[in-house]
């Protein structure tokens, strides 16, 4: 049979498997998340066995509560802090000071940053714990430079987390922007150099042109995941001190399993999810842009 006149939806069968899968998977838990989300169900109670369909009686609530104002806040500062100008920045800035390196210069940083990213999230905000409680290995140093020892998570619980999830993230986009770095061409690193330009104004005329279709990529994918960190601010303040860590997640996760008010929680979630929804658009269409 010629290519022409093959049977339409071909491909059908090859791809349902996966199409299932994706069904059961993703598009499963999502049209849930919508269904319970317009809901009163709670965790326990009448409203457990027989939740009622409510409208959109929660988001409305949502929307006026000061308290999902301060998270979608303090989302919006974590966000930006830790993935799109830390975790990027600090990638970027790394890749660069190792690209002519040694082997095992290059090799030893790229361990000791990629081994943060390996610990799992419990793991990793102990050990962030430890080191800024107040017999930890900061207030350590800053004693014996003379300084007075703090509780950093008490003190400045926010600029803590976000640098803590740097610490934590920044591995990812070191390598992804290793990788852009290689596909340069050296020709034309050269020629720069040779016309007088210096390593800013090559990092900045050629090496960022280049690659910023990686760029827009790590942007969208450090901002979605850091979107969704729960694990990490739990483990290490559960959304305190009075509140000023309670992101979305973390909000979400005391409405629906704390107070038991699982559709309010779940709206919450809903809104979390057309919030990447919207960013992931906006980085999609900046990607086109670049193409």
């Amino acid at each position: 049979m010629s290519a022409g006149h093959q049977r339409p939806m071909h491909w059908l069968p090859a791809l349902t498997p996966a199409i299932t899968l994706l069904g059961l998977f993703v598009a499963g838990p999502i049209l849930w998340c919508c269904y319970v989300a317009f809901t009163d169900t709670a965790l326990t109670g009448v409203a457990a066995r027989h939740p009622r369909f409510v409208g959109a009686e929660n988001l409305e609530h949502l929307l006026a509560s000061p308290d999902f104002v301060r998270s979608l806040w303090l989302t919006v500062v974590f966000v930006i802090g830790s993935a799109v100008i830390g975790q990027n920045s600090l990638g970027m800035l790394l890749a660069v000071l190792t690209q002519h390196r040694r082997r095992l210069v290059r090799d030893t940083i790229g361990t000791i940053v990629v081994a943060a990213w390996m610990l799992p999230e419990v793991v990793a905000a102990l050990a962030i714990y430890g080191f800024l409680s107040n017999r930890g290995a900061m207030n350590t140093v800053l004693t014996a430079l003379g300084f007075e020892p703090q509780n950093w998570l008490f003190t400045a619980p926010m600029s803590t987390l976000i640098l803590a999830n740097v610490w934590r993230g920044t591995a990812f986009s070191m390598l992804a922007y290793r990788a852009a770095l290689r596909a340069v061409p050296t020709d034309l690193m050269q020629a720069a150099q040779v016309d007088g330009a210096g390593p800013l104004r090559r990092f900045w005329h050629v090496v960022l042109p280049l690659t910023r279709r990686t760029i827009a990529s790590n942007l969208m994918l450090t901002t979605l995941q850091t979107l969704g960190v729960f694990g990490f601010i739990f483990a290490l303040t559960a959304g305190g001190p009075n509140h000023k860590t309670e992101t979305l997640p973390v909000l979400m996760y005391d409405q629906a399993f704390k107070f038991g008010r699982i559709g309010y929680g779940t709206a919450i979630a809903l809104l979390l999810l057309l919030l990447g929804a919207a960013l992931s658009l906006i980085y999609t269409r900046s990607l086109k842009a670049h193409m």
